[in-house]
């Protein structure tokens, strides 16, 4: 039987993951798992989060584009992520290793870990996401069999670490963080939003010279039935569940691969998940379009409004970070705006009105959306 003691239990389960083929890695930090996540950059590209749910849709993106990702978060964050998991990873039947610092079970000293971290097996069991739990070094060949496990068998899989796994290993001490460095910014907060005159559907169909052949996901909802029913291609991605993840998707098939990818957000959806913004300002891939339908509603539900009505989504599209930004308030000035060449990741901004094409539903099944999907990239 391994022990911890004489072992760098950290860098033996960093050589578990390289056995798998893991080659991205989504993180967001645990101190029980400190002297781990500075190993990770060193071998794999890492790319860090804000929110684990977004890194769900990335992974999402990055697998389909024929990469092995694999998150390492704290287990806590497996709650922000389980409606994603549900609707997105086992609705479409998608891999996703999750090695999880367990918290609240073991030397626990934070009162608010308990309660999740107690019954976090239970939820796993009622949600059938496969979990393991790894407390001696001696369990990192069933490690290896999990992650194995996550990729045959297309599901998330969730692989709780006890604390207890590392203690006694000969891991180096975490150095500190690097401080800060000044930073200036530049933003002209004066903008003006143009009146709607045109529906989602008018410009989407407008754009179908340009969207053909090129990788396109869509929101969930009636932006997916509006794109199957002006252009249905097998490049097209359309999602059914997962509001909020279609730009993280995007964000992760862009990483994973070079043909450009043109995202078909909205605002609900946006300002649900508004930090997608900064990690696709983060990892900047040059090959990312993402396309912001402003209807000022939740469009699929009843056209509830949302708050985009008292705001500039091309605005804080700029605050998190993206550079190349624009609006287009006409079918005619959102071709052309996809047309005119400019480094990427590129944000554009379409006022729209609030009113849904009358289009059937896909009939496609989800699984055999991603399938073709993939094929087809």
């Amino acid at each position: 039987m391994m022990e911890a003691k004489g072992m760098n239990v950290e860098q033996a389960v960093i050589d578990v993951m390289k056995q798998c083929g893991i080659d991205t890695v989504l993180t967001l930090p645990c101190d029980r798992m400190k002297n781990f996540l500075p190993l990770i950059p060193k071998n794999f590209r890492e790319i860090p989060l804000s929110r684990e749910e977004g890194g769900v849709g990335i992974a999402a993106g990055l697998y389909m584009s024929g990469k092995k990702p694999a998150m390492v978060i704290q287990s806590t964050g497996i709650g922000n992520s389980l409606t994603a998991l549900s609707s997105l990873h086992k609705t479409y039947d998608l891999p996703l290793p999750i090695l999880a610092s367990w918290r609240g079970v073991y030397k626990e000293s934070i009162q608010a870990q308990v309660h999740f971290g107690k019954f976090l097996p239970g939820v796993l069991d009622n949600m059938g996401i496969p979990y393991l739990v790894a407390e001696k070094p001696a369990d990192l060949p069933a490690v290896r069999k999990a992650i194995d496990q996550s990729y045959k068998e297309n599901t998330p899989y969730v692989i709780l670490f006890s604390p207890k796994i590392w203690e006694g290993s000969t891991a180096k001490e975490a150095e500190s963080a690097p401080q800060p460095q000044e930073r200036s910014f530049d933003l002209n907060c004066s903008t003006r939003m143009p009146r709607a005159t045109e529906t989602r559907f008018d410009m989407i169909k407008a754009i179908v010279p340009y969207l053909r052949g090129k990788i396109v996901v869509s929101n969930i909802g009636v932006p997916s039935k509006e794109l199957y029913a002006a252009l249905d291609q097998p490049t097209n991605f359309y999602m059914t569940g997962s509001w909020g993840e279609v730009s993280a998707i995007g964000n992760g098939l862009a990483i994973g691969q070079q043909k450009e990818v043109v995202v078909l957000d909205g605002d609900g959806s946006i300002l649900f998940n508004p930090n997608t913004l900064g990690m696709i300002a983060q990892e900047s891939p040059e090959n990312l379009t993402v396309i912001a339908f402003d209807n000022s509603a939740h469009g699929s539900t009843g056209n509830q409004p949302t708050y985009s009505s008292r705001m500039d989504l091309e605005l804080l599209a700029r605050v998190y970070g993206i550079g190349n930004t624009t609006k287009a308030a006409t079918a005619k000035e959102l071709l052309s705006a996809l047309e005119k060449a400019g480094k990427g990741p590129r944000f554009i901004h379409v006022p729209v009105l609030a009113k849904n094409a009358d289009v059937p539903n896909i009939p496609l099944s989800n699984v055999d959306i991603k399938k073709r999907f993939m094929e087809a990239i």
